[in-house]
Parts: structure tokens; C-alpha cells; sequence
């Protein structure tokens, strides 16, 4: 069993009040600004830009420090005309025969539909995994813990380190997501999380008109 090891924490910036109040309401303001689009230009980013957006989302925390995490960055055209051929066919399916008639009447608010686009026309589609059991070099299992959790917890700062690079991105979930692991060979011990689709907005680009609960309906302070 090996031993824990701590280090001293340095890293640490300490911050007025002031500051902090100052911060705290800038960062509202700019997440504030984030929209899902669902129209992207094929307008190229840089790669760099990607990864760096990356290595900031696998800086999140995760049950036992095991980042049950992996990102398969899709832009292959002939790859995402695969997953998007893919994903229409199973949407088609949920909005025809599996869906509730509520649920795509909700669906109908936000100008969704079973045609995904975007899945072509953005230039990164990043897919995450969720690795539900690691594998040892002998082939045996290690448990992982509180994967949903952790994965969930890393692609929100995802979305988050997109939206402050400049970029948009869209969370999209296919009905049935098992096609991915095929088309990107991932092993068995992984299940397909969600599609990050990222990009710029196209210049047509247009928005469903929502609002955000306010911070009473989801916040009680005792």
C-alpha cells in the first residue's frame, strides 16, 4: 500500500474582502454572459486553445483523486459525419416512438429537433467517458469511485473554461450514446458521458428565450 505524501500549500492567493466581492461579482457577470448554441460556424480554433480549455477541466476534482475521465477529441469530418449519421438515427427514434409527447413538447421551447447539424459543422466535438472501473497493466479491475460526480464536476469546468477562452459550446446527449464507444474504439470500462460540441456561434446564430431561477429558488442559506 503506499504511503500518503502531502506537500505544503503554496499556491494559495489570498485576497481582501474587497477583492474578493470584486471577483466573485465579475466571474457572475461573464458566466452570466455563457448561452448553449445550437449553430456553430466552421470557423477553425486553434488547437491550443482546446487544450488548454483540457488540462483546465482535468484539474477538477474526483473521488479518490482517480479522474475517471477521458476526452476524445473528434475533428475527423468523416468521423463526425459517422457520429452524427449515428446520433440522428437514434434520435429519430426518441422524438418518434420513445419520447413522451410532454418531453418533446418541452424539447419544442428550445428549437431542438432530431436533426444535429452542428455535429458536422462545428470544428470540435469533444466526447467524455466516464471510465466506470480503471484497468491494472495484469488486466484486473480498480474500483472507481463516485464517477458521475467527478466526471460531471470536470465538464462543467469545461464548459466554463470554453466559455472564458471565447468559444461556445453546446452539452448534447444522444438518447442512445453506446454507438460512440464503436466509432472511437474506447474499451468497455468506459460509457459515453456527453458530446461537447465547440466552436464559434455562427453569425446567424440565434438563441431560445429563457430566463435562470433566481438565487432564492436555489439557494437557502441557514
Amino acid at each position: 500500500m503506499k504511503k500518503a505524501e502531502f506537500s505544503s500549500f503554496t499556491d494559495y492567493y489570498k485576497y481582501s474582502p474587497e477583492e474578493m466581492k470584486k471577483r466573485s461579482a465579475e466571474f457572475y457577470v461573464e458566466m452570466k454572459r455563457r448561452r448553449t448554441v445550437r449553430q456553430f460556424s466552421d470557423r477553425p480554433v486553434p488547437r491550443e486553445i482546446i487544450e488548454d480549455c483540457l488540462r483546465a477541466a482535468a484539474t477538477a476534482p474526483s473521488g479518490a483523486n482517480l479522474q475517471p475521465w477521458n476526452f476524445v477529441i473528434v475533428t475527423d469530418p468523416a468521423v463526425k459525419r459517422q457520429i452524427r449519421e449515428e446520433a440522428e438515427k437514434t434520435e429519430r427514434e426518441f422524438y418518434h416512438k420513445s419520447a413522451t409527447r410532454k418531453w418533446v413538447e418541452d424539447l419544442k421551447l428550445l428549437g431542438t429537433n432530431e436533426n444535429k447539424p452542428f455535429l458536422e459543422v462545428a470544428p470540435y466535438l469533444i466526447v467524455i467517458f466516464a471510465q466506470r472501473y480503471g484497468l491494472l497493466s495484469d488486466g484486473s479491475k480498480k474500483s472507481h469511485y463516485y464517477v458521475t460526480e467527478s466526471v460531471g464536476i470536470a465538464t462543467g469546468m469545461l464548459i466554463t473554461a470554453v466559455h472564458h477562452a471565447g468559444l461556445v459550446c453546446l452539452t448534447y446527449t444522444p438518447s442512445k450514446m453506446g454507438f460512440l464507444n464503436q466509432i472511437l474504439s474506447r474499451p468497455s470500462n468506459e460509457r459515453p458521458f456527453l458530446i461537447l460540441v465547440v466552436g464559434y456561434p455562427a453569425k446567424d446564430t440565434v438563441l431560445p428565450k429563457i430566463t435562470k431561477k433566481s438565487l432564492k429558488d436555489v439557494a437557502k442559506f441557514i
